[in-house]
């Protein structure tokens, strides 16, 4: 990664919900009005390319996969009442300028993805609703809840915790290292994590996705590395302290309405959240 730059894949994310509030018919599985604003003058060109070129498997299949994420996941912060949310991975994630407030965001991600993203949230006037942390981590070398306590997440306290789009990028010993680090937390805290599926898992529309991304993921630099099983998902956890409470796929992320579509988008098996709380 470039210093100065963000990771790519997360630019294309951010481009994936901008688009999907201009190229997606009503309903929407998230409504990222920030997204845009924060791309600036990339915003045009990219979703401009997503209106032309709307329809392939791969742009529609990346805008229903980062907004059902994203709708699951902020739906947990409201609900839980977590007065502390950790975005492992941030990215490029607005949600903290979008939120009502109330709760204490920390963005844990590579130095040079914030540093671009500060620079993009400067050009286009943009400031967080409430308290934004931004802790710098790479998560292949760091330990990324030394750098929390540092910067001030209160141990004390339940958090929730989003680990979305980042975990098939890392080796298994990167994984591991971070889920065992989650132990510090308070009880009761809540991990909300994205895992890719192994082929023989997918269907026909993942597989045809999968085959698609992974050219695109390899191609910026950032290969996929690690695909888990649902049973191998849960004894990872359950090995860090970890217990399910659940495991959806993208067709159960979101209300069923938000299926009921005449667009091109579609859920498909490729990629789960799974929900779990920590207990001892």
């Amino acid at each position: 990664m470039d210093i100065g730059k963000p990771s790519r894949t997360a630019l294309a994310t951010a481009a994936a919900r901008a688009a999907h509030l201009v190229v997606d018919h009503s309903p929407h599985l998230l409504r990222d009005t920030v997204a845009a604003p924060l791309l600036g003058g990339l915003a045009e060109e990219i979703i401009g390319y997503h209106r032309a070129h709307g329809d392939h498997l791969l742009l529609a299949g990346t805008r229903a996969l980062t907004t059902a994420r994203a709708h699951y996941t902020e739906r947990r912060v409201a609900e839980s009442g977590a007065s502390q949310y950790v975005i492992l991975g941030a990215g490029l994630d607005t949600f903290a300028y979008r939120c009502d407030g109330g709760v204490r965001v920390f963005e844990v991600d590579h130095p040079a993805t914030q540093e671009w993203k500060r620079t993009l949230l400067a050009a286009a006037g943009l400031s967080p609703r409430g308290e934004v942390v931004h802790v710098p981590v790479d998560f292949e070398a760091d330990d990324p809840w030394r750098a929390l306590a540092a910067a001030g997440l209160d141990p004390h306290r339940p958090a929730l915790v989003s680990w979305l789009g980042v975990s098939v990028y890392l080796t298994s010993e990167a994984i591991g290292a971070t889920l065992a680090g989650l132990a510090a937390l308070a009880e009761g805290s809540e991990l909300v994590m994205e895992y890719l599926l192994p082929p023989a898992l997918r269907d026909a529309a993942g597989d045809a996705y999968a085959a698609h991304a992974a050219q695109a993921v390899a191609e910026r630099g950032e290969p996929y590395l690690t695909f888990l099983t649902p049973g191998e998902t849960e004894r990872l956890l359950a090995g860090h302290g970890l217990t399910v409470v659940e495991d959806v796929g993208l067709r159960d992320a979101v209300p069923a309405a938000c299926w009921q579509r005449d667009d091109a988008l579609r859920p498909f098996e490729f990629a789960r959240l799974v929900r779990a709380t920590l207990r001892r």
